[in-house]
């Protein structure tokens, strides 16, 4: 448990095959089903200041109350991704923290010195913040608002991965706009 925001839920993972990423979590590590989206709709993303329009795959599936992501990057737009990618790293990138209260978290966190470098939004009150705190791979620390739709999915995942039997290990993303 973290004295700044409670429970990591999120393990996120950069690599550049997000398929062979899923059929080895999957069959290897029997984590899944996969909830796979080619390319997320980023909106007002920003890095380092500077607006950009990223293009990434993404793939979401518990293992109990841990989320594990898989990102692959598909343009050259900078972000934290393609930093690490360049470092000549692949795996953990980052953990994240999970928050209804978006706006206070992040007040309270910027006033202790966290230092934003990316940003954006997928849904309706669904934004999310990576620090500047990776100090050794896998220690960016990642806030992400889950008071909308984007919440609701990462229910429907969390409740899809208990009791899975390896039937359909990939399935589609939800459709943010119906939930």
């Amino acid at each position: 448990m973290s004295r700044f925001l409670g429970e990591i839920r999120q393990l996120g993972y950069v690599v550049h095959d997000i398929e062979a990423a899923m059929d080895y979590w999957s069959t290897r590590l029997g984590v899944g089903p996969w909830f796979y989206n080619p390319r997320v709709p980023i909106k007002n993303y920003r890095y380092n200041g500077e607006a950009h329009e990223p293009h990434n795959s993404v793939a979401l599936a518990n293992s109990g109350y841990v989320q594990v992501e898989l990102i692959q990057t598909r343009n050259d737009v900078p972000s934290m991704y393609r930093d690490f990618l360049q470092a000549g790293r692949t795996g953990l990138q980052h953990v994240a923290y999970w928050t209804a209260d978006y706006d206070a978290d992040l007040a309270r966190l910027t006033k202790q010195g966290f230092k934003p470098v990316m940003s954006g939004e997928v849904g309706e009150r669904g934004r999310f913040i990576y620090f500047d705190t990776e100090y050794h791979p896998g220690t960016v620390i990642e806030l992400s608002e889950v008071a909308g739709p984007k919440g609701r999915m990462f229910d429907l995942i969390r409740n899809a991965s208990e009791g899975w039997d390896g039937s359909e290990p990939v399935r589609p993303f939800p459709d943010l706009s119906k939930l």
